[in-house]
């Protein structure tokens, strides 16, 4: 029979902690390549900051009759793309990279697209919103499986923001009367 006890060694870990100090929060069992997370983490940064910037020019743009309720479900969903952008980038940062927050190059490493809308087509503003949450859904999805238990940190960083997208799909769905 085998021996599941737990047992690790502590001071090994000690020293190498000691050794190692330099090296912030990466220790030798980080089961990934840094700069290859920090380059996906920084395509999340530029995604979450062109959904950011669409939702906030839609939230000013709307007009109708169900403007108040759609451009406060715009401007809402706004701040919290904001919040996930600063979130992955402070997790770029513990890794030892830059945040790329380079204005000429966001919208090539978008897995979203930006786009803009007559002031009075609030169906379209909400559907290219939901297009762009069902996509980052999938994508998030996707990095949230190859990060496995190699990065459980960034994994779950991106759990939680995945489980806000999903959030954001419903709300617009509910708007589209979906």
């Amino acid at each position: 029979m085998a021996d599941d006890s737990f047992s690790i060694d502590v001071k090994a870990i000690r020293e190498r902690a000691r050794q190692k100090m330099n090296e912030g929060p990466v220790t030798d069992s980080y089961g990934l390549e840094t700069k290859e997370v920090i380059d996906v983490l920084n395509d999340v940064v530029a995604t979450e900051i062109v959904c950011w910037t669409r939702y906030a020019q839609h939230a000013i743009a709307a007009t109708g009759i169900d403007r108040a309720q759609v451009a406060a479900e715009f401007s809402e969903h706004a701040e919290e793309e904001r919040g996930h952008a600063m979130r992955a980038a402070e997790r770029i940062s513990q890794l030892g990279g830059q945040p790329d927050f380079n204005p000429a190059t966001l919208a090539e490493r978008s897995h979203t697209t930006y786009e803009t809308f007559s002031d009075d087509d609030l169906k379209g503003m909400l559907r290219e919103n939901l297009v762009a949450e069902r996509i980052v859904i999938e994508t998030y999805q996707e990095i949230i499986r190859w990060l496995g238990h190699r990065d459980p940190t960034t994994r779950r960083l991106l759990e939680g923001i995945l489980a806000e997208e999903e959030e954001h799909a419903d709300d617009i769905l509910d708007l589209l009367g979906g």
